[in-house]
């Protein structure tokens, strides 16, 4: 049993323990080690999150020269979680400080990905193409380019895996980054045609 249990899985395990213990009165128990350090490096890190999301959105917002268009971008974000959440499970990893770095760093691998496709439609647009269609053959454009680049990190990380210090941060990057990007080229997309009120034309009507 000790052979897979991580320190997490130990603590998580011996905590109601020790914590059920009756002390003398005047006595109290702190959690230090690992378990301290880690509750004091992710209040650290959630006090100035906001800040950085709020940063990023604005740039995003100057970007595009609108808002909706950010907004699609950033509701394809959470998707992550779904992979994040199969990925931890597969590979019996933790859900500790350096997960929640690689899920953080996810949000900027997405946005990446959206920004990529909106760029492309708007080009499209900008070209004289019906506005539904636009859309369409942008998602198939960006297919290649953008799954390229999810598995070159994806290989990138397999490496890490066999690092103690790393894997879970491995595994939330690699399952995040492959379920969101399949994903972000379906759900980006159809997000940008709801916002804007693009309907489905047939060609027939187009060409009349």
């Amino acid at each position: 049993m000790f052979g897979t249990e991580t320190a997490a899985d130990l603590f998580a395990r011996l905590r109601p323990r020790v914590e059920a213990i009756e002390l003398p009165d005047g006595y109290f128990l702190e959690w230090g080690g690992e378990y301290e350090s880690s509750q004091d490096a992710q209040a650290a890190l959630f006090a100035s999150l906001p800040l950085g999301f709020l940063l990023m959105f604005l740039i995003t917002v100057v970007l595009f020269n609108a808002v909706r268009a950010p907004l699609v971008i950033w509701a394809c974000v959470p998707l992550a979680i779904i992979g994040v959440t199969v990925g931890l499970l597969v590979m019996n990893k933790p859900f500790g400080f350096m997960a929640l770095l690689g899920l953080l760093s996810l949000s900027g691998m997405l946005l990446k990905n959206g920004i990529v496709l909106l760029d492309q439609i708007n080009s499209e647009l900008a070209a004289g193409k019906e506005p539904y269609q636009a859309v369409f053959d942008s998602g198939v454009s960006r297919v290649r380019p953008v799954s390229m680049a999810a598995i070159t990190t994806i290989l990138g990380m397999i490496p890490l895996l066999a690092d103690a210090f790393f894997e879970s941060m491995a595994a939330t990057i690699m399952f995040g980054l492959g379920f969101a990007t399949v994903l972000t080229l379906i759900v980006v997309p159809m997000f940008y045609a709801m916002f804007h009120g693009y309907r489905y034309r047939p060609l027939s009507e187009l060409q009349g």
